[in-house]
């Protein structure tokens, strides 16, 4: 059964960090391609960033260009989101999600994303 679990958000001043962490089950992220999904209150969820099977295609949201990092450690089944100099258009619920038919495809922000997690709160406040 495949699963993904996400951790590492909470409160955050302007300006701050956080560090998310996406854990699977139940499957290898060897073969998948993972994105990072965000979804503020009453709009609709935006692919934040992705990366192909190994890392080696990342992609970004214009919003979050250089500020944002993914990365992958595929021994441990993780994926990270370093998130810097957060700003109050950042908050709402973060999501993981994974792709196991196209899982080293260059443009992964654009690939369908059939399996998720749950979600990690992400709040920006001064």
């Amino acid at each position: 059964q495949l699963q993904l679990v996400e951790s590492g958000g909470g409160l955050v001043q302007p300006g701050g960090s956080l560090r998310l962490s996406c854990v699977a089950s139940g499957f290898s992220l060897d073969y998948y391609a993972i994105a990072w999904f965000r979804q503020a209150p009453g709009k609709e969820r935006e692919g934040v960033s992705c990366a192909s099977s190994s890392g080696y295609y990342t992609n970004y949201a214009d919003s979050v260009k250089g500020r944002f990092t993914i990365s992958r450690d595929n021994a441990k089944n993780t994926v990270y989101l370093q998130m810097d100099g957060l700003t109050p258009y950042d908050p709402g619920v973060s999501y993981c999600a994974a792709n196991g038919r196209f899982y080293r495809y260059r443009r992964c922000l654009e690939l369908q994303y059939p399996d998720w997690g749950q979600g990690t709160h992400v709040t920006v406040s001064s």
